[in-house]
């Protein structure tokens, strides 16, 4: 199965943004992908944390949500939203949601972002925590692949690349694929993203895809990108350093069961 990471450089219009995504999937679509995934926050990067606010989207209902489900439709794809702010109870919090929709455009799955990030190296600061209010469950779903091969998926985000132990649930519950849609510092992604993003497939015995945001945003902020295709033996097999782009790639069922059969970790877990 062809799968593709969507990377962008999202700035501050909802709409811009929009267009921009849907050049990227409608290349995806040209090139046979079957399932592309967007970066975390595509569809806005504002000038403050609570720009998320005013875009807010009640729960299957909203333009960011129909034009998710329309071009899963159009483009006869599957399509994970990166991340959308979704209402919550609390009118100045929202959830940092990933949605999936499949090609008839039906949204099947929802993850709300689990693990808020906080960073402050007295240059740079983030606090996810002020606005957004965290998700507390590990979401998988199954994808049926045009050659009739089912593949389950485990949904993450971001900073969750951070906690093992999400993607260990995620194993445990069968997953082949992981997805970590993000929006990396340069700072800390320069450090840290590629040895991470690594470790989660080499551990987890899974394919890893993970689309960023990469370049320089309209908000000042810099992003690190390197969107990737990691294969379960750890090895990169597709990436691009900064600026929009698709990085596509091909699962290969017969890889990861080789992998999974000669080094059968998974099997040996003690704790």
């Amino acid at each position: 199965m062809k799968v593709a990471a969507i990377q962008m450089v999202s700035g501050t219009q909802r709409d811009d943004n929009l267009q921009a995504a849907l050049a990227l999937l409608e290349q995806a679509a040209r090139d046979g992908v079957e399932l592309a995934v967007l970066p975390e926050y595509f569809c806005l990067m504002g000038h403050k944390d609570t720009d998320k606010i005013a875009l807010r989207e009640a729960d299957g209902n909203g333009v960011i949500q129909r034009f998710l489900s329309d071009a899963a439709r159009a483009l006869q794809m599957w399509i994970v939203g990166g991340t959308l702010p979704l209402q919550t109870a609390t009118p100045d919090r929202v959830r940092n949601t990933t949605l999936v929709f499949d090609p008839s455009g039906a949204c099947v799955a929802r993850y709300d972002k689990i693990h808020l990030f906080y960073f402050d190296d007295g240059r740079e600061q983030y606090h996810e925590g002020r606005v957004i209010e965290a998700g507390n469950t590990p979401v998988q779903f199954d994808l049926l692949a045009r050659d009739g091969h089912r593949w389950r998926v485990g949904l993450s985000v971001c900073y969750d690349l951070r906690f093992p132990e999400l993607y260990r649930a995620h194993a445990s519950a069968g997953s082949d694929l992981l997805l970590v849609p993000s929006a990396f510092t340069h700072t800390t992604g320069q450090a840290h993203w590629e040895v991470l993003l690594r470790a989660r497939a080499i551990e987890n015995l899974a394919y890893v895809l993970a689309p960023a945001q990469g370049g320089l945003h309209e908000n000042g902020r810099h992003t690190w990108g390197h969107s990737m295709l990691v294969d379960p033996w750890g090895m990169v097999l597709a990436q691009q350093d900064q600026g929009p782009g698709v990085v596509s790639g091909v699962l290969d069922v017969q890889r990861l069961r080789d992998v999974r059969t000669q080094l059968p970790a998974l099997a040996h877990r003690v704790l």
